[in-house]
């Protein structure tokens, strides 16, 4: 069970300069996903940079504003794996569809 004050088992805590740090980032970087999508990229390489933008917005969210970040590695170890496991039974199911669906379009 966690104290709370000085304890030993007591959870750091982000300042408000930090998170608002954070915040101005996860800003930042939706505007520039916003920027990508008024330039004419091949849609490979649109979908992979919008993808690794993401991820790093969900990595600044779940750590920072989840405080996650301060959690014990236990709680990390167990979360990582669940969530590449769901993400790869999403695209387990559906990249059947998604390429029967460009054979459709002629692609």
């Amino acid at each position: 069970m966690s104290t709370h004050g000085n304890g030993s088992d007591s959870h750091a805590a982000g300042s408000t300069r930090l998170f608002a740090f954070v915040w101005t980032w996860l800003v930042a970087i939706t505007g520039f996903e916003v920027f990508l999508a008024y330039l004419r990229l091949r849609p490979e390489l649109m979908l992979g940079l919008l993808v690794v933008l993401s991820l790093v917005k969900a990595a600044l969210i779940v750590s920072y504003f989840m405080h996650l970040k301060y959690e014990k590695l236990s709680l990390a170890l167990l979360l990582v794996p669940s969530t590449l496991f769901c993400i790869c039974m999403i695209v387990i199911f559906f990249m059947p569809d998604g390429l029967r669906a460009m054979q459709l379009r002629g692609h």
